[in-house]
């Protein structure tokens, strides 16, 4: 239950509609024991009635006891219908308090876990996959939903109709009421075996369907690999095989649960079998009348449900106490890239690389050693280098997406981790080396970098013209307006490429980081999108990433990379002069494109 208390404030959240709730419950339960007295005096009445109908049994007396017997049933069985109704009514008041807040609470900690998710670091998404963070945020969620909704209904109704229950029976026959009670200490037993077991085999469950929402998610996502490599049928067995563990761990908590309600309803039989022999003897000795009989089965018939639903209760808690532990991991995770203030922000776009080193956390790797370079605002900067050289390294640290493990990053002259990090980003636009496309259109995915006030269709349609995409979206038979699928799977590498490089220049962003983003697009369009950008770069600091020397020749200042440290920087003429590595790169890549022409 420990996991679980993360909920609580929540409950004081919404603690108006608790409140309510439990008083409901208690009142439903109120007129849920009045029938059963009414049942008591009802019978009561009709025995008494009938013990002295033969000392005035005539004619008339016949007649007008017969009514008389008649208009008392009728009025018993009228009051218990009232109060049925009534019990009712207060039952749906009940529903309406606790089942609306746990929907409220799942609201909550829906939006709490999405934006946690946010917050974290790409660290983070290295080390989980995407289909146990989606298990997570809904079928966990929503197993926590059944406790703090269902769960918590029933647990307060039972807990509010023994006490009601067990006081008035105590007030009638202490004696009987012992034994009707007498197979509860079974029960508890019963109860707490079962709330271990099924603890166990909760949390063997939750993990494998994560693991199985993960196999799915991966399936579909790289379905164009599985088809093109005709893996469908060692998929479509390594599933079943997946379904199948799913299964039997599920096979193995159902089994619990099945044992569990039929030792419920036996122990409930031996409490009326027992109530009905007790009560009779007492009856017999004049201790009870019928009437407290028929009362007492009423009231073990209406402990039946509440002491039932238990099992069912208690599979629920551990359930959700699995699952909250699950997303409590998540929700205490450490947030490693944290914004540290919230003053105004006004990028100029120096950036100031002092002695930087870099390990990315999970793999070891040693991306980046002791790299030093300045960038002044308006002028570009070119990063090459073969792959795995730390190119990209570079661009995640200026966007803060990862903190150096040595050196510092200065932007206008601070220490890059003192800046609002939310201003600091927006001055950014970041054309990453993986393109992703949202499932929109692509008039959305272009002006996804803008906020709603800033939208409009001509900086879209210029921002496309810009990176010269225009032209193929005009040829769409929905132009703007076409859905691009999922991640952008409708369109060729080199137009998502060249979206995504639209949609990081609509912002008029102060600085612009291009990863290596015209790998896709031939030499002669790579041509054209650079001299559409030299425009908007004049007044901007730009980062380009590149292994092509076409794409960088015309920047201020460029950096070799090699194993993470720089082995060459300049200009590109004085770097052509050196005859070094960047030469023969350039060297390398002429006589491709020569080769390339033949």
């Amino acid at each position: 239950m420990r996991e679980l208390l993360q909920l609580n404030h929540y409950f004081v959240r919404y603690k108006w509609h608790f409140l309510s709730g439990i008083l409901f419950v208690a009142i439903s339960n109120l007129f849920a024991i009045f029938p059963a007295q009414v049942i008591r005096y009802a019978i009561d009445f009709v025995q008494d009635t009938l013990a002295v109908y033969p000392a005035f049994d005539t004619p008339a007396f016949s007649e007008s006891y017969q009514d008389v017997l008649s208009y008392a049933v009728l009025l018993f069985s009228g009051l218990v219908i009232v109060l049925s109704i009534l019990k009712g009514f207060f039952m749906y008041l009940m529903r309406q308090t606790i089942i609306v807040m746990s929907r409220y609470i799942e609201f909550d900690l829906k939006n709490d876990i999405f934006d946690k998710y946010q917050r974290l670091s790409m660290a983070f998404y290295k080390r989980n996959n995407t289909g146990d963070l989606m298990n997570r945020i809904s079928e966990d969620v929503s197993r926590v939903r059944m406790y703090v909704g269902p769960a918590i209904m029933y647990t307060i109704n039972l807990i509010v109709l023994f006490v009601m229950v067990i006081a008035t029976m105590l007030s009638v026959n202490p004696t009987l009421t012992l034994y009707v009670l007498t197979p509860l200490p079974i029960l508890s037993i019963l109860i707490y075996w079962v709330s271990r077991e099924i603890n166990q085999r909760s949390e063997v469950v939750q993990a494998k369907l994560s693991d199985l929402s993960s196999f799915v998610q991966e399936a579909f996502s790289g379905i164009r690999v599985i088809k093109a490599y005709n893996r469908l049928p060692e998929r479509e067995h390594e599933f079943t095989e997946e379904c199948n563990t799913y299964k039997e761990t599920n096979l193995d908590l159902v089994k619990i649960n099945a044992l569990f309600l039929p030792a419920m309803i036996l122990l409930i039989g031996l409490s009326t079998i027992l109530t009905i022999y007790i009560g009779g003897q007492l009856t017999i000795e004049g201790k009870v009348s019928p009437g407290n009989i028929a009362e007492f089965v009423i009231y073990v018939n209406m402990l039946t449900w509440p002491v039932a639903s238990v099992g069912w209760v208690t599979s629920l808690v551990q359930r959700a106490a699995a699952s909250q532990r699950r997303i409590n991991e998540f929700l205490n995770a450490e947030e490693e890239i944290q914004n540290p203030s919230q003053a105004d922000l006004n990028v100029q776009g120096a950036i100031s690389f002092k002695n930087v080193s870099f390990t990315y956390p999970d793999s070891g790797v040693k991306a980046l050693q002791n790299v030093s370079f300045d960038v002044k605002p308006g002028e570009s900067l070119a990063i090459i280098g073969h792959t795995g050289s730390g190119k990209s390294t570079i661009a995640n640290l200026i966007c803060r997406l990862y903190d150096p493990t040595a050196g510092s990053i200065y932007v206008d002259g601070q220490d890059l981790k003192t800046l609002n990090l939310d201003h600091y980003r927006s001055s950014i636009g970041y054309v990453p080396q993986e393109v992703f496309l949202f499932s929109e259109s692509i008039n959305n995915n272009i002006a996804f970098s803008t906020s709603i006030a800033n939208h409009n269709t001509t900086a879209v349609h210029q921002a496309a013209e810009n990176a010269w995409v225009k032209h193929n979206i005009q040829s769409f038979p929905k132009g703007f307006d076409t859905k691009v699928g999922e991640r952008g799977i409708t369109l060729s590498g080199g137009q998502k490429q060249r979206i995504s490089i639209a949609r990081a220049i609509i912002k008029q962003p102060q600085i612009l980081i291009f990863d290596d983003c015209l790998s896709a697009v031939d030499t002669e369009t790579e041509e054209r999108i650079l001299n559409n950008l030299q425009d908007l770069m004049e007044s901007k600091t730009t980062v380009i990433v590149s292994h092509r020397v076409s794409s960088v020749k015309h920047c201020d200042h460029i950096i070799v990379l090699g194993d993470g440290q720089i082995i060459e920087e300049g200009r590109h003429d004085d770097l052509i002069k050196k005859e070094g590595v960047y030469f023969d790169i350039h060297e390398q890549q002429q006589l491709e494109s020569l080769k390339s022409l033949d």
